[in-house]
C-alpha cells in the first residue's frame, strides 16, 4: 500500500514538473507545509555550523512546491519561508538590517526561480499537448489505411467470386485470372506489411510481379532488407512501373521479357528495370502522375530516378541511400 502510495506520488509529480497535473489546494498547502517543515529541519541541523544561514535551507522547498503545485503556491510557499526565516532563531542571532537584506535576496532569487520553472512548465504543457495531438492523428491515420485496405480486400474478394462465376464454365480462363487476383492482393498485404517492419525486395518484386507470370522476369540481386520508408516508396514506384508493363510495355507482348538487377555500394542502393521485345515506344505523352511518382518517390532518400523509353522497351534506373533499419 505504501509503496504505491510513493508511485503514485512519484508519477503526480513528474506530471506536475510536465505542466500537466494541478493538485488539489488542500493538497498543494500541505505539500508546501511539508516541504518547509523539512527546509526548517535542514536549517536547524545546518545552524550547528553556521547559525547565520537564514534562507539557503528554504530554496529547494520553494523550488519543489512550484514544480508540484504551480507558480501561486511556489509564491506563498516562498513568502512564508521568508517569514520563517525572520522569525525563528537557533542560536543567539537576532533579527537585523543585514538579515532584511538577506531576505530581499533569498525573495529576487526566488521570484527568478519559480519564473524560471513555470516557464519551463507552460513550454513542456504545450510539447505535451503537440505530442498527444500526434499521436491521436496517427491512431486516425492507422484507422483509416486498415479501413481502406479492409474494404479492398472486400472488393478483390467480390471481384473474385463474381469472375468465378461467370467463368465456371471456362476453366481454363479462370486459372488464368485467378492466380492473377490472388498476386494482386498479396501485393498489397505486403504493401500494408512493410509500413511497419520493412520487406525484402527479392520478396517485393516477386509480390508486385507475380500477377504477370514468373517466366516473364528474372530477379538478379544479393538478398536485402529495405526498411519500411524505402520499401512502401519503392512499392508504388515498382506497381507503376509493372502496370505500365502491363499496358504498354513488356508485359502487354507475348514475347517481351522484365529483367530487374539490384547491387548495393556502401549505402547507396541502385535497381535497373530493363524491359526487351516489347512493343515500341512510337510516341511519349505528357508526363502524368506515374512519371511524377517516379521522378520524386527517392527525393526523400537521396536518390533519382532516370527513365529511358528506348525500341525494346523501357530502361529505367533508380538510385537511393538505404536509410539504417
Amino acid at each position: 500500500m505504501a509503496k504505491s502510495t510513493t508511485a503514485r506520488l512519484i508519477d503526480e509529480f513528474r506530471r506536475g514538473w510536465q505542466g500537466d497535473f494541478h493538485p488539489p489546494l488542500l493538497l498543494s498547502i500541505g505539500f508546501a507545509i511539508l516541504c518547509l517543515a523539512l527546509g526548517t529541519l535542514g536549517r536547524w541541523g545546518l545552524s550547528h555550523i553556521r547559525p547565520d544561514v537564514f534562507f539557503t535551507p528554504y530554496f529547494p522547498a520553494v523550488m519543489i512546491v512550484t514544480v508540484f503545485s504551480g507558480v501561486r503556491i511556489g509564491i506563498l510557499t516562498a513568502a512564508a519561508a521568508g517569514a520563517l526565516g525572520v522569525i525563528i532563531n537557533f542560536g543567539d542571532t537576532a533579527t537585523d538590517s543585514a538579515r532584511i537584506v538577506l531576505l530581499l535576496i533569498f525573495w529576487a532569487v526566488c521570484a527568478v526561480a519559480i519564473w524560471g520553472v513555470e516557464h519551463y512548465r507552460s513550454i513542456a504543457a504545450q510539447q505535451h499537448e503537440i505530442s498527444k495531438r500526434l499521436i491521436q492523428e496517427e491512431e486516425y491515420r492507422k484507422l483509416v489505411v486498415d479501413e481502406l485496405q479492409h474494404r479492398l480486400k472486400n472488393k478483390l474478394s467480390v471481384m473474385h467470386a463474381v469472375l468465378h462465376q461467370v467463368l465456371h464454365d471456362q476453366p481454363e480462363v479462370w486459372a488464368t485470372i485467378d492466380h492473377r487476383i490472388r498476386a494482386l492482393s498479396a501485393t498489397d498485404d505486403l504493401i500494408a506489411r512493410v509500413d511497419g517492419r520493412g520487406c525484402d525486395i527479392r520478396d517485393l518484386l516477386r509480390s508486385e510481379l507475380g500477377p504477370y507470370g514468373h517466366v516473364r522476369f528474372n530477379l538478379n540481386g544479393d538478398a536485402l532488407f529495405l526498411p519500411d520508408k524505402l520499401a512502401v516508396s519503392l512499392a508504388l514506384m515498382l506497381h507503376e512501373l509493372a502496370t505500365n508493363a502491363g499496358k504498354y510495355g513488356a508485359f502487354s507482348s507475348a514475347k517481351g521479357f522484365l529483367q530487374v538487377s539490384w547491387t548495393v555500394d556502401d549505402d547507396r542502393l541502385t535497381i535497373v528495370w530493363d524491359e526487351t521485345e516489347g512493343p515500341p515506344v512510337e510516341t511519349i505523352g505528357k508526363p502524368g502522375f506515374g512519371t511524377k511518382l517516379l521522378n520524386s518517390a527517392l527525393l526523400a532518400f537521396h536518390g533519382k530516378t532516370e527513365i529511358s523509353f528506348l525500341k525494346s522497351g523501357i530502361h529505367c534506373t533508380m538510385q537511393c541511400r538505404i536509410p539504417p533499419g
